[in-house]
Formats: structure tokens, sequence, C-alpha cells
């Protein structure tokens, strides 16, 4: 029994060349596990950080949307008239007082395009240009002892019986499909 312990027991002895090339190897594969590793964490990392990022702009972006559907509530003329009315003014004061908050209203979300889609913006701009428009031509026609309410009168009546008096409902929905297409 005591022989085979002994055969079992065999030591072997490594030259210095055997030794240095198991270092070799041994610090290959080390170095190669490390460079894998940090690879894949940096990768995963950098994906994290683009979904973040892209979070981060479509919330911007659904919130530049909700701006600009206000805006287009805002501007809308039943809206504007119903906002703006001035009881003793004139027909030419209260198309100057139509035209002003169309304007500011517009004017004050104008940065709202660098968040949406060319055609989003467009439509806001068409409906903006479109209701001082209607608000100039209709005016136009009035005689100079109008009053507002005359003005105001003229505009409601249009926009009942004309296509035109609902472009601010369909501006909504477009701008309504674009957020939800950013929600997909």
């Amino acid at each position: 029994m005591l022989g085979i312990l002994f055969i079992l027991h065999k030591t072997y002895t490594l030259d210095t060349s055997s030794i240095i090339f198991i270092v070799v190897v041994t610090a290959l594969v080390t170095g190669s596990i490390i460079y894998i590793l940090t690879t894949r964490l940096k990768t995963v990392s950098d994906t994290n950080g683009v979904s973040k990022e892209n979070a981060a702009t479509k919330s911007i972006q659904l919130q530049a949307y909700e701006r600009l559907l206000i805006l287009v509530d805002r501007i809308a003329l039943p809206h504007v008239i119903t906002r703006v009315n001035q009881p003793n003014a004139s027909a030419r004061e209260m198309q100057l007082l139509l035209t002003q908050s169309v304007r500011s209203e517009f004017d004050y979300n104008i940065t709202q395009q660098i968040y949406v889609t060319p055609e989003a913006w467009n439509a806001v701009k068409n409906l903006k240009e479109q209701n001082l428009l209607i608000i100039n031509q209709l005016a136009n026609v009035l005689p100079p002892h109008a009053t507002g309410l005359d003005l105001n009168k003229l505009l409601l009546e249009f926009l009942m019986n004309d296509k035109k008096g609902t472009l601010h409902e369909v501006v909504s929905e477009v701008l309504s499909y674009e957020a939800k297409k950013l929600m997909e």
C-alpha cells in the first residue's frame, strides 16, 4: 500500500519557462475576463442612459403637445370671443383685442415648435393665421359704426355655417394623434 501512495505522491518539478508560460496564460485569461466584463457593463450602462434620455425627451415632447393643445383651445375663435369680450367696444377695438389675444397666445408658445413634428407645428400655425384672417375679413365687411357685439355675432354665425370654423377641432385631433404616437 505504501508503494501505491509513493507512486501517487510523485512530485513534479517545473522549469522556469513552464512557470512563466503558466503565469502568462493565467494573466491573459484574467485580463480577457476583466475586459469582457467591463465592456458588457459599459454597454448595459450606455443602454440605460440612452433609454433614460429617450424617456426624458418623450416627456418633454408630450408636454409640448399638451401645451399646444391648450394653445389651440385658447385661440379657437369661440373661446377667444368669450374671453376678450368687451360690451362697449367698437368693432375695430374688438378686432384689435381678438387679434392681439390670438397673437399673444401663439407667441407665448412659439418655442414648443422645437419639440413637435413640423406637421403638428404647421397645423397650429395655420390655425392662428386662419383665425386672424377670419377676424380681419369679417371686421372689414362691417360698417364703420358697428359695435364689438356686431363683430362677435358675425364671427359666431360664420363659425356655425363654415367648415373653417371647426379647424381648431381638426388641429386638436392632429396634435392628439401625434402625442399618442409618441406613447407607443
